[in-house]
């Protein structure tokens, strides 16, 4: 179903991302004390009561220059306006009606959108006031509000049906989802915003030569070949020693919860200082959430020998990527667009390969070939017996072993096991789950 579309607009700090919270059901997006929270347009699905529509939160409305940080902001906060089928303008009804509020309100005005006026921080009847001053804006009457508590919804849900479109039916997709969703990490200023607005053709993600300019984690609907595509920017992660302010780790815990959410990961590197420490924790944290992974060489334009170096990149990834042996490492250059297509094939086979099954046949004639040639050892003069091996599940691939001491089965041995699995099942560079699961003896009383 095709929603029509609502923008939160307003100054800062007058509550657009607690509103956006409250009309999606969620805390996605990040919300503080401090002005400026939000810089990127993010989007859900909102609903109050039978009235469904797709919510943009924007950033605070400043006067700024055109080619500053809070200029482009506005720029984001003006496109969506463009894109809205309705406008809720919201005020602080607490401050009442600023100096700051009245060259917005024109500006909403002038766009001949639909507009609905918000006084919020309303509670329990406080600015009420102010609410009544929001009159002077002549953007209609003012619904008094509480986003923090949620008063004043069912005014809303009123004011939105007068003004909402009806929903366009659409065709189901033949996937039936919401597309393959992947999700974009990297230490701050890698080009991951950069690399996202060139994919889906427009700038529609804030970029800029400030390192931490993405704080929310953004996710973009996109199309691929046909194929639809969930893409997830996310903010950059630093060493958590090096993290101190709450924002930021705000915005790292939801660039966390967009990897969980993701079913493939592409960790971007800067190819002019690669394999970093905290590229190995990334990875390292990708890996242990068992997502999918592709890696992806960012700024390659910048760098010379291009041949020699992917090839010894590539060899560095395989001696300290161990745990996703074959993970594919794509050079690309999101500024120019180069590339682009060979990661979106490497991030589709990393899919198919993260959900992959195999037969317990298979399994098991492997596991009998695999104990010829490497024996498992012994213990306490008893050797370790390993009786059949089956896939537990896919994505990603999760296999459990059976047999008598396996708890005492050396980590050597399991890590020789897990490279076997990989290599016999064609399994590159996709974390592999492997389960122990040793035999009660029957004849222990205890």
């Amino acid at each position: 179903m095709d929603l029509p579309t609502v923008a939160i607009v307003g100054r800062p700090n007058v509550g657009k991302s607690t509103l956006f919270n409250r009309l999606v059901g969620r805390k996605l997006a990040l919300v503080d004390d401090r002005p400026g929270v939000t810089r990127d347009r993010r989007e859900g699905e909102g609903f109050i009561g039978d009235v469904a529509f797709r919510v943009i939160d924007t950033a605070g409305l400043e006067e700024a220059d055109a080619d500053s940080l809070l200029g482009r902001m506005r720029a984001q906060t003006e496109a969506a306006i463009l894109e809205a089928d309705a406008v809720l303008f919201v005020i602080d009804a607490r401050a009442g009606v600023l100096p700051a509020d009245r060259p917005f309100a024109e500006l909403v005005r002038r766009s001949g959108c639909p507009v609905i006026l918000i006084a919020n921080k309303a509670e329990g009847g406080a600015g009420m006031a102010g609410a009544y001053e929001a009159f002077s804006l002549g953007l209609g009457d003012p619904i008094p509000f509480s986003a923090e508590h949620g008063e004043g919804l069912g005014s809303l849900q009123d004011a939105l049906r007068e003004v909402l479109p009806e929903p366009d039916e659409e065709d189901e997709d033949e996937e039936g989802g919401k597309g393959l969703r992947v999700a974009i990490v990297g230490r701050p200023n890698a080009g991951k915003s950069t690399l996202i607005n060139r994919m889906i053709g427009e700038d529609r993600l804030l970029v800029g030569p400030e390192a931490g300019i993405t704080r929310d984690s953004i996710s973009l609907d996109w199309e691929w070949r046909g194929r639809r595509i969930k893409l997830h920017d996310t903010a950059g992660m630093r060493r958590r020693a090096r993290i101190d302010d709450k924002l930021e780790k705000l915005a790292v815990s939801d660039g966390l919860r967009a990897v969980r959410f993701a079913e493939v990961v592409v960790v971007l590197l800067d190819a002019t200082i690669p394999f970093e420490k905290q590229d190995l924790t990334i990875v390292d944290l990708v890996e242990s959430e068992g997502r999918a992974l592709v890696i992806g060489l960012n700024k390659w334009d910048l760098v010379a020998d291009q041949p020699g170096l992917l090839k010894s990149l590539r060899e560095d990834c395989t001696r300290l990527l161990p745990q996703v042996r074959g993970v594919s490492v794509v050079p690309l250059s999101g500024l120019a667009g180069d590339g682009i297509d060979r990661l979106m094939q490497a991030v589709v086979d990393a899919s198919e390969v993260w959900s992959r099954r195999v037969s317990t046949a298979r399994i098991n004639a492997w596991l009998t070939d695999a104990l010829q040639r490497n024996p498992p050892p012994a213990v306490s003069g008893r050797r370790i017996k390993i009786r059949y091996a089956t896939q537990v599940k896919s994505r990603p691939p999760h296999f459990a072993l059976f047999g008598n001491q396996l708890d005492a089965l050396p980590k050597s041995y399991t890590r020789y096991l897990v490279n076997g699995l990989r290599e016999a099942f064609d399994l590159p560079g996709t974390p592999i789950r492997l389960s122990l699961r040793t035999s009660k003896n029957p004849f222990d009383k205890g």
